[in-house]
């Protein structure tokens, strides 16, 4: 048996996977059909003259194209590439025989059942790992059953590396599973009713609902659209973990929509997925501690963000363009003594009654 790869890389063992290379450089697709016609010609111990993979390739570049004319320098060209190239990973065992012919030395080599190498299965083990976080979209979901064969694969490789990338996961979100209907619903522009059970309700409410977008925030789920018994215009969100059921609306029951609804610009404005009819967009300023300062610049509040002035301490003053709502409160809560708002003093007022009340919590006595 001749190896395939060079002294240099170690391969794992009983790791032959299917694959044309993961590895594999860029390239054109006539390049690739080049070697797929070359590696067919040479496969299962046949051999061929240069010129007869010339006449091949153009054969198979004529099907496909509708032309094709390839020289014999690009030809050896491609011949070199699949024996030597790193890129490729293929190292295709070709030999000349009787100083005329090409053949494979290992009878049963194919292009096409290369060995996975080191860095493919940690990339390929990277990759199955990110589409089960992602299980949870339409899109993803169709081939769960593809990643858990190849994970099982993997797995059986006994190829087991620490994941280098991590998507934040919560396993005890609760309402993933109503992502696909509504999500099938906004494609269809299909009407659905919703039971939901809201944190002011003391029971729950079933309504139809026309769903116009999924968004996601802090790791929860949201759907916005139109409930069909509230005013005209009224958007409503509703938050997927306090619906507890999602099924098909009567026969009479029309898809509705708000005409005025533009998602872009309906959340340019906001931070989170809060906003309420009639709310204003605000000139916030506020300023940073030196020690804050990086984070702030590295992951802005919002897109609107600007720097206005660099104090002589390191402090810096920000501002954003932005719709006074929960969400932006807790933002700000979240570097407690590392932001101080400035103006508007209406909310510069609402945080500062907010971490009195935070303190108050600590005061002596309090948490007995």
């Amino acid at each position: 048996m001749v190896s395939r790869h060079p002294p240099s890389e170690k391969m794992p063992g009983n790791c032959h996977l299917k694959t044309h290379c993961f590895n594999i450089m860029p390239i054109n697709r006539n390049t690739l059909l080049r070697y797929k016609t070359i590696d067919r010609m040479l496969r299962n111990g046949r051999r061929a003259t240069l010129q007869e993979l010339i006449d091949a390739c153009n054969d198979a570049l004529y099907e496909h194209n509708g032309y094709g004319e390839v020289s014999r320098r690009t030809i050896q060209h491609d011949l070199q590439e699949m024996r030597y190239s790193r890129e490729l990973g293929y190292y295709a065992p070709i030999k000349v025989v009787d100083k005329k012919y090409y053949k494979y030395e290992d009878y049963d080599y194919s292009i096409t059942d290369v060995p996975l190498s080191e860095t493919d299965l940690r990339q390929l083990t990277e990759a199955v790992g990110l589409l089960k976080q992602m299980s949870s979209f339409k899109g993803f979901s169709d081939v769960e059953d593809v990643v858990n064969r190849l994970e099982d694969h993997l797995a059986s490789m006994r190829f087991q590396v620490e994941p280098v990338i991590l998507l934040e996961n919560n396993d005890r979100l609760r309402g993933l599973e109503h992502i696909t209907p509504l999500h099938d619903a906004i494609l269809e522009e299909s009407p659905v009713t919703i039971v939901y059970k809201s944190f002011q309700w003391s029971e729950s409410q079933q309504f139809v609902f026309s769903p116009y977008i999924l968004k996601e925030f802090r790791n929860r789920w949201f759907v916005f659209g139109k409930r069909h018994d509230a005013p005209k215009d009224l958007l409503l969100n509703l938050a997927l973990d306090r619906i507890e059921d999602v099924s098909d609306p009567p026969k009479k029951e029309k898809y509705v929509k708000i005409k005025s609804f533009q998602p872009r610009q309906y959340f340019k404005d906001i931070i989170g997925v809060t906003r309420f009819p009639g709310d204003k967009v605000q000139h916030v300023v506020f300023r940073v501690a030196a020690k804050e300062v990086p984070y702030i610049i590295t992951k802005p509040l919002h897109q609107s963000q600007k720097e206005i002035e660099r104090m002589e301490d390191g402090s810096a003053l920000f501002s954003i363009d932005v719709i006074h709502n929960y969400e932006l409160e807790r933002d700000i809560l979240g570097y407690g003594d590392g932001i101080t708002i400035v103006a508007p003093e209406e909310l510069a007022y609402r945080i500062q009654e907010r971490l009195r009340n935070a303190a108050a919590n600590y005061e002596s006595g309090s948490l007995e």
